[in-house]
């Protein structure tokens, strides 16, 4: 018998990624573009490792988080740039992100206890405030003196 005991021994060989390490050459590839996001991934993952939310973190959970916050930003997004749209203007201000929000069920209810800077509100006037129907009250004022 050999005397390295029939185990294969040596490093590795020059063959295309067999094992787990880098290969040399190959080029960096971020795991955010791997997941198909544009948010960052190994930010997320970072963030998640220093606050000490779990002793560990797993590596879906970054991914899956970046994809959830991804979904919200692009949603709050899209509403806000159709409010933009409807006011006729080409940026979105915290106006627009405003109305987005509160005009939209589910969002609202995420972002009910959030103050959104420079905002301001939704347009609304009670109806108790808005003046009465002018051709009921003469009609009603008419019938009146005419029982009397």
């Amino acid at each position: 018998m050999s005397s390295t005991g029939g185990k294969v021994t040596g490093g590795k060989t020059g063959s295309a990624g067999g094992g787990r390490g880098k290969v040399k050459g190959s080029k960096a590839v971020s795991r955010s573009s791997k997941a198909g996001l544009q948010f960052p991934v190994g930010r997320i993952a970072r963030y998640l490792k220093i606050g000490k939310y779990a002793q560990r973190v797993g590596a879906g959970a970054p991914v899956y988080l970046s994809a959830v916050l991804e979904y919200l930003a692009a949603e709050v997004l899209e509403l806000a740039g159709n409010a933009a749209r409807d006011n006729k203007k080409n940026r979105i201000v915290p106006r627009h992100i405003q109305l987005a929000v509160r005009n939209d069920e589910e969002l609202s209810r995420l972002l009910g206890a959030v103050t959104i800077a420079a905002g301001g509100v939704l347009p609304n006037i009670h109806t108790t405030l808005l003046p009465k129907k002018a051709g009921k009250d003469k009609a009603d004022v008419v019938s009146q003196s005419q029982e009397f």
